[in-house]
Parts: C-alpha cells; sequence; structure tokens
C-alpha cells in the first residue's frame, strides 16, 4: 500500500474515533463500542476492507498503549482521595481477580465439557482451558465506566468513583500475570502449582517496589533536567515510562503495575512543568486507547462470532450475575459497605480492552481453539459493554447512590 492512501486511511479512521466520542459522550454509550465499531467496519469484513489478521502486532501494539494509558491513569490518580479506600481495592484487584478467574473458570470447563449442545467445535476443555478464559475476562475496565458516568452528569456518592478508578487501574497486572502463567502451564509440563505462585508474588512485589522507585526516580531527573525546551518534558516522562516497564520486566517484575504505581507516585508530587507534562500523557492516552481499540477490531472477523453466540451469552451472564458479584461480596465482606454499594460495584465491572488484548495471547502461544477463544472473549466484552454498560447510571439512580441523592 502507497503511504499517501496509509495516511489517508489513519487519519479517516483518527477523526471518526474522535466524532465517536463525541457523539457517545452524547448518547451515553461506551466510547470503547464506537472505536470496536469502526474498526470492525474497517476490516476485511467491513466496507473497509482492510486485510488485518496478525496477532502479533496486535499484541505489540495493544501491550505498548496498555502500559502508556496505565500510567496517565495513575497521573490523574489522587492518593488522598484512594487512601481511605486502599485496602479494599487491593482485595478486589488480587484476591477478586483470581475468585473471579476460578469461578469462571470452572463454570467454563463444566458447561463446555458436560453440554455438547453448547460446544460449538470443541471437543471437550480441560479445566486448565477453563480457567485460562476465566483468567483473560477477569479484569474490569475503568474507561468504560467513566465514559459512561461522564456523559450522564452524575457523581457518585460516597467513596464509589475512587474506588471504581482505582479497581479498575490496577486489577490489570493480576489478570495480565494469570493469563501469562496459565498459558505457560498449558504449553510446558515443567510449571507447578508452587512456582506458579511463586511466579506470581515475584511479580507482584518487583513490580511494586521498582514502580515506587521509579516514581521517585522520575520526580528527582524532572526538577533537574533544566531543559531549555519545554516540550522536551513531556518526551523525557515518556522516556521514563518506556525503561521502568522494560526494566521491571526484565528484573522479573510486572511492568503494567510498576508504571501504574509510578505515575501514581509522580502524579502526587510536584514537578518541572507539571500541566505540559499532564496534558501531553491525556492526549496521548487518547491516542492510544483509540488505536488500540482500532487494532482490536480490525482483528475480529464478525462471520465467527455468530456460532459462538449461545456460549458467550452463557459466558457473560454468569460473569456478570454471579462470579463478578461473589468475588465483590466475599472481598468486601470485612468492610464497612452497605448492600447497595455492594450491588453496584457488583454491576459496575465492565469488561473492556484488557481482556480482548489478553485474548490475543494463546493465539500467539499457539493455544489450541485460540481463535473460538478469542471470539468467546470478544463477545462477552460486547454483551457486558452493550447491557451493564448502558444501565450503568439507571442501576445507581435505583440504588440512591448519586450525590444528589445520598
Amino acid at each position: 500500500m502507497a503511504s499517501e492512501y496509509l495516511f489517508l486511511i489513519v487519519g479517516v479512521l483518527l477523526l471518526a474515533s474522535i466524532f465517536a466520542n463525541k457523539a457517545a459522550l452524547k448518547f451515553g454509550i461506551p466510547a470503547l463500542l464506537l472505536f470496536l465499531a469502526i474498526g470492525i467496519m474497517a476490516g476485511s469484513e467491513g466496507i473497509g476492507g482492510i486485510a488485518f489478521d496478525d496477532p502479533q502486532v496486535t499484541q505489540l501494539i495493544s501491550t505498548v498503549a496498555l502500559t502508556l494509558i496505565l500510567f496517565s491513569g495513575g497521573l490523574d490518580t489522587d492518593w488522598k482521595q484512594i487512601r481511605p479506600i486502599l485496602y479494599p481495592c487491593l482485595l478486589l484487584s488480587t484476591v477478586g481477580v483470581v475468585l473471579t478467574a476460578l469461578l469462571l473458570g470452572t463454570f467454563a470447563w463444566f458447561m463446555l465439557g458436560s453440554f455438547a449442545s453448547f460446544n460449538v467445535g470443541w471437543q471437550g476443555i480441560s479445566w486448565l482451558q477453563g480457567l485460562l478464559l476465566g483468567a483473560i475476562v477477569s479484569s474490569t475496565d475503568a474507561a468504560a465506566v467513566f465514559s459512561i458516568l461522564r456523559s450522564s452528569e452524575i457523581k457518585l456518592a460516597g467513596n464509589l468513583q475512587p474506588m471504581l478508578e482505582l479497581e479498575s487501574g490496577s486489577n490489570d497486572p493480576m489478570a495480565v500475570l494469570l493469563t501469562t502463567e496459565v498459558i505457560q502451564m498449558l504449553t510446558s509440563a515443567n510449571v507447578s502449582v508452587v512456582s506458579a505462585i511463586w511466579f506470581l508474588i515475584q511479580q507482584l512485589v518487583v513490580g511494586v517496589l521498582l514502580g515506587y522507585g521509579t516514581g521517585l526516580g522520575m520526580v528527582w531527573v524532572l526538577n533537574r533536567l533544566r531543559l531549555n525546551t519545554q516540550g522536551l518534558y513531556p518526551v523525557a516522562t515518556l522516556a521514563l515510562v518506556l525503561l521502568a516497564f522494560g526494566g521491571t520486566v526484565i528484573l522479573g517484575g510486572n511492568g503494567f503495575l510498576a508504571v501504574y504505581i509510578a505515575g501514581i507516585v509522580l502524579g502526587n508530587r510536584e514537578f518541572a512543568y507539571r500541566d505540559a507534562v499532564l496534558s501531553f500523557h491525556d492526549g496521548l492516552s487518547w491516542l492510544m486507547q483509540i488505536t488500540m481499540f482500532l487494532v482490536l477490531g480490525l482483528l475480529v472477523f464478525p462471520s465467527q462470532l455468530f456460532p459462538i453466540a449461545g456460549v458467550a451469552l452463557a459466558i457473560a451472564a454468569f460473569l456478570s450475575l454471579v462470579a463478578r458479584p461473589l468475588s465483590v461480596f466475599l472481598c468486601l465482606a470485612p468492610f464497612p459497605f452497605t448492600l447497595p454499594e455492594k450491588v453496584f460495584l457488583s454491576w459496575s465491572g465492565l469488561r473492556g480492552s484488557v481482556p480482548i488484548i489478553l485474548a490475543t495471547f494463546p493465539l500467539v502461544a499457539g493455544i489450541p481453539d485460540a481463535q473460538q477463544l478469542f471470539n468467546v472473549v470478544f463477545f462477552v466484552v460486547l454483551v457486558s459493554v452493550l447491557v451493564q454498560g448502558l444501565s450503568l447510571t439507571r442501576v445507581a439512580h435505583r440504588l440512591h447512590l448519586t450525590k444528589a441523592e445520598a
């Protein structure tokens, strides 16, 4: 393809996504749904006819995008707001993710292994394969939740809003860890449960320590660079984020967790040209979200979604009505949350970009039935965004959890 046509296509897709985001805010539709729709329409089975079927490139683009999105989310996180709800959020982001994965994985294994009517091309799946599906869809999506809340102009009572933000921003690393570890167990005979647990602990501890240290290092560097050009300070933070992610992964930690914590540390301290840096990363985060969703949409073949619709609907229903509520109620049992708050937190666990990104991991690793797994995950995300996303504001009002009603 000639470069001028490539520029034209990219420009059209970006502008279409910007207008789609404006429409999403106006009509209360999650923006990610429209970004994905644009990607699908531009794909090989859409009106655009762009042939794209490369999970490795998709995974690389998505990893870079998610790294920068998480860092930007950390920059916008106010420590004073999240401190009162830190411990329940940590439980939801770790134990809650594991419980969701175990419950959904066991359900998928039982359903696909026991009922032939649901078995669409699968010759039954192992419990580990079911757990892989559960791990992939175990994290929630902050961008989807807050695009709906912003468009409706409601404000949640108490600490619900910062809690949703912190949980959604911090549970992605655990989902990534679970997914990669289960894939390793499926592809290697030398992985034991003990080594898997040790790997998780190592990834979390190293990620937290290096993330905190990197955040302090960013503050020190930015305040001592003494650059003559203001525009280079955001570029310096971008370089530091990439170094933080790569260095953490090389040293055995979780890079996603490290950059998120580094963003929180940097965002809650004073540093040179703060407004310019925050503005740059806000715009970069939007660009990464649009790019990521468009590429994920291009990777989808709509004709492959209909055969797995029954499986995906059953999994989506179990996830939203059983697995997520059980994990929320169990994790929040020691804390003084009211019943309406727990119900709302259960219903607001929307699935978004991260499960679709993680669904490319089995494709790259060559896991059997990986394409069908990807299609199921994509369908589950669509159902979650449509059903939970479009009803979220109404649920908040019915539970009297907005500031005007509290």
